[in-house]
């Protein structure tokens, strides 16, 4: 594991280092908030060491950026303070912070500390185990290709964008752009209840297949409603439930499986909705080819307000090059393949 350090002192942050690297840790170094938080942003650090007092960003507000930010993974923050005392702890840990080493350290103490981090982030599977579950479902249907990693960058984007705008009724924070990339890829997980012989139908669905197969929204949602009994307090349950329910709802109304319109339909169906479309328009299927992106654009502009939320129609015009780019990405990825 590779172990961010930060603090703006040199000559601490040198035996802080130094003490990791003896435990057979790897090191990259930050001389302050900003800087630490540039590195957090790519993406390869799970752990932090960060000094509590530092100028311009010091610890505490450090902490509280991690938080957050919009970070690939869950970052695991070790607080290094001279600081002693009840009310230091409470400061530290409402800003984010897991763990406190007091100065000076020693280096046992920091070993056992920053595997103790470790082991909370090993604990951290259920992202491999829910995307796990969705390409499960996937691979009944060949034709899909990328399509869950598709709409989760899609869903993102879209999130984002809310999050940046700020508008009433559509306030986003990094923790519901997290939770709708890790939760998107649930939205069709009742396929997996769906015969081969309407799921695989190369044709036009019947009346009646389209019956059968319109249930996956009620069989992903009934499965993922028993893990909720199991788990009430896991967030991300309850928007993956949401998601798998309400995906094929239309914003006036004339969706299924439930009929709901409007900001009735939760926030998160209403994106994947357009992320989902979008990537089912745009993506060669066995019963049509892919559409080109100002085609598929043209359909979602036309169905705004019918089909889909105008405010999510207008957070999909501003993010339409993330959304080329993410599709060329998977075009590339594919043929490589």
């Amino acid at each position: 594991m590779n172990v961010l350090t930060v603090d703006d002192d040199e000559i601490a942050l040198e035996m802080l280092n130094m003490a990791l690297q003896q435990a057979g840790y790897e090191t990259t170094s930050a001389s302050d908030g900003h800087e630490a938080l540039a590195i957090l942003r790519r993406g390869k650090h799970r752990l932090v060491i960060t000094d509590w007092e530092m100028p311009g960003m010091d610890g505490l507000a450090l902490c509280n950026a991690i938080r957050q930010e919009d970070l690939p993974h869950y970052v695991y923050t070790i607080m290094l303070t001279s600081h002693h005392g009840v009310d230091q702890v409470v400061a530290g840990m409402s800003a984010g912070a897991d763990d406190f080493i007091v100065k000076p350290f020693s280096p046992q103490e920091l070993t056992v500390r920053v595997r103790a981090g470790e082991r909370i982030l090993s604990l951290e599977t259920r992202e491999v185990a829910i995307f796990a579950m969705a390409k499960l479902a996937e691979s009944r249907d060949p034709e899909t290709g990328s399509h869950l990693e598709r709409v989760q960058e899609y869903c993102r984007a879209l999130a984002r964008h809310l999050a940046a705008a700020g508008r009433p009724g559509y306030e986003v924070d990094a923790q519901f752009i997290r939770t709708i990339y890790l939760t998107s890829p649930l939205h069709d997980i009742g396929k997996i209840g769906i015969p081969d012989s309407v799921l695989l139908k190369p044709g036009r669905l019947s009346d009646r297949e389209f019956e059968v197969m319109k249930a996956h929204t009620t069989i992903g949602a009934e499965t993922l409603d028993a893990a909720v009994r199991q788990f009430p307090n896991a967030n991300f349950l309850l928007m993956a439930r949401d998601v798998s329910m309400t995906h094929h709802e239309r914003f006036d109304g004339t969706g299924y499986p439930q009929g709901l319109a409007g900001i009735n339909i939760p926030l998160s169906g209403r994106i994947v909705a357009v992320a989902d479309v979008y990537d089912a328009l745009t993506t060669k299927r066995v019963y049509k080819h892919a559409f080109a992106h100002d085609l598929a654009k043209a359909i979602i502009l036309e169905e705004t307000g019918s089909h889909f939320d105008p405010e999510i129609v207008s957070a999909f015009l501003a993010m339409e090059n993330e959304f080329t780019r993410v599709r060329e990405y998977y075009a590339e990825f594919s043929q490589a393949a």
